[in-house]
């Protein structure tokens, strides 16, 4: 009953015609929360979790309609991520008690993060083969297991998470062609060059101790 509505809601009716393919309410409106959110990132401001928060939830509704299961899910993670980095920003405090600042990762700690999304990536590209239809599980589940990596090195304000959605884009751009998303495509192509000038404008940042 629920999927049923979501099909026929008027949200996921066209708005318009882009590139062969339609652009949906849902879509268009998730695209102009989730550069608001980027530009909010840049600057260190607050409001990127709240817009956050709506936009993810608009591209659960978005993939689970494309058949994009790990996608979809990983977008309801990042509902509640965005929750716990908005509080992270409000009251988180770094390991030495101290307010959150921006920072940069130790190379263990960066090790770990590489080790762990590697690990990670096959073993969700395997649960989406077996017990989903999705026709894309392994292209699904890469952009899926790096974007939660992300989204905690953001949340704990590591400078290393521009990095990671700078790969998170480029993958992303050509799954989100085959799946016909055009204005989703066209986001993730500025989040590219945007997510190198939120590296850039971080560097500028007070910066904390390697942690």
């Amino acid at each position: 009953m629920a999927l049923t509505w979501l099909d026929q809601s008027l949200l996921l009716q066209p708005a318009f015609a882009l590139a062969g393919g339609m652009v949906t309410w849902t879509e268009l409106i998730a695209v102009s929360l989730s550069v608001w959110m980027v530009v909010c990132n840049m600057r260190v401001q607050v409001l990127a979790w709240p817009l956050a928060l709506l936009s993810s939830l608009l591209y659960f509704w978005l993939f689970w309609d494309g058949k994009l299961y790990g996608e979809a899910s990983l977008q309801l993670l990042f509902a509640s991520l965005a929750l716990w980095g908005w509080w992270q920003w409000l009251r988180g405090r770094s390991e030495d008690g101290s307010a959150l600042q921006v920072r940069r990762l130790s190379l263990r700690g960066l090790i770990i993060a590489i080790t762990v999304t590697l690990l990670a990536w096959p073993a969700l590209g395997f649960f989406l083969k077996q017990y989903t239809d999705s026709n894309l599980p392994f292209w699904d589940a890469f952009p899926t297991v790096a974007s939660l990596l992300g989204q905690w090195l953001l949340g704990r304000k590591y400078q290393e998470n521009w990095a990671v959605w700078i790969v998170v884009n480029v993958v992303s751009v050509s799954l989100f062609a085959f799946k016909g998303y055009w204005l989703t495509v066209l986001l993730y192509a500025v989040f590219i060059p945007m997510s190198v000038a939120g590296w850039r404008a971080w560097q500028r940042q007070p910066q904390a101790a390697t942690a």
